[in-house]
C-alpha cells in the first residue's frame, strides 16, 4: 500500500516563505518521478514542480527560481520550499509520485497566501 502524507501548508502573507513535506512509504527509489502538484478554487490540478529518482527536476515557468524541490533518501521524503509567495500560489498542494505506471496522491495541504 503506498502512501504519501503532506503536512507543511497554512496561511502566510506575500513574500514570505513556507515548506512542505510529503513522508513516503516505502524507499522513494522505488518511484520514477516524484513531485507536487498544485490546485486553485475552481481551477485544475496543475503541475509544481518533480524529481526523478536520478535527482533531475522540472518546475512550472509559474515557480522557477522561488520554489525548490528536494528530497532525503534516509527519511524517505520530499519536500517543496517556496519563496516570495505569491497570492496565485494558494491551493491545495498534492503531493504524487509515480512507479510502474500508476500514480499515486496525497491527500493535499492547503496553502493560502494573502496580500
Amino acid at each position: 500500500q503506498v502512501q504519501l502524507v503532506e503536512s507543511g501548508g497554512g496561511l502566510v502573507q506575500a513574500g514570505e516563505s513556507l515548506r512542505l513535506s510529503c513522508a513516503a512509504s516505502g524507499n522513494i527509489f522505488s518511484y520514477n518521478v516524484m513531485g507536487w502538484y498544485r490546485q486553485a478554487p475552481g481551477k485544475q490540478r496543475d503541475l509544481v514542480a518533480t524529481i526523478r529518482s536520478g535527482g533531475s527536476t522540472n518546475y512550472a515557468d509559474s515557480v522557477k527560481g522561488r520554489f525548490t524541490i528536494s528530497r532525503d533518501i534516509v527519511k524517505n521524503t520530499v519536500w517543496l520550499q517556496g519563496s516570495s509567495l505569491k497570492p496565485e500560489d494558494t491551493g491545495v498542494y498534492y503531493c504524487y509520485a509515480l512507479r510502474a505506471g500508476i500514480t499515486y496522491w496525497g491527500q493535499g495541504t492547503q496553502v493560502t497566501v494573502s496580500s
